[in-house]
């Protein structure tokens, strides 16, 4: 069984039992978390939202919060000493996966 969930901004494909990685949520390490926006349901039997499937919940256990490897942005113009280096890190939470309520 597999769900279609809407977090984030974008939407992402979950099993049970998988890990994901997710824009930052407001969860501590073992908080449980449920995500409410859940747009198509598969297995046996497929259920498909328009644009969300009622009554339909994918509950998971955060694991860690942390951010992502470095971005470096470097702009310049040539011959003009001109030039900025900017990096970012971006936030996210790992979240694995424990139900499918469908």
């Amino acid at each position: 069984m597999y769900a279609i969930i809407k977090t984030g901004g974008k939407q992402l494909k979950v099993e049970v039992g998988q890990a994901i990685y997710v824009e930052k949520l407001a969860a501590n390490a073992g908080d449980t978390v449920t995500f409410d926006e859940v747009v198509l349901v598969g297995g046996e039997k497929t259920v498909i939202g328009t644009p969300l499937v009622e009554g339909a919940t994918v509950t998971g256990t955060v694991e860690k919060q942390g951010r992502a490897k470095k971005v470096v942005t470097f702009k310049y113009k040539p011959k003009k000493h001109s030039h900025t280096k900017q990096g970012h890190r971006q936030p996210y939470t790992k979240v694995v996966i424990d139900a499918i309520n469908a």
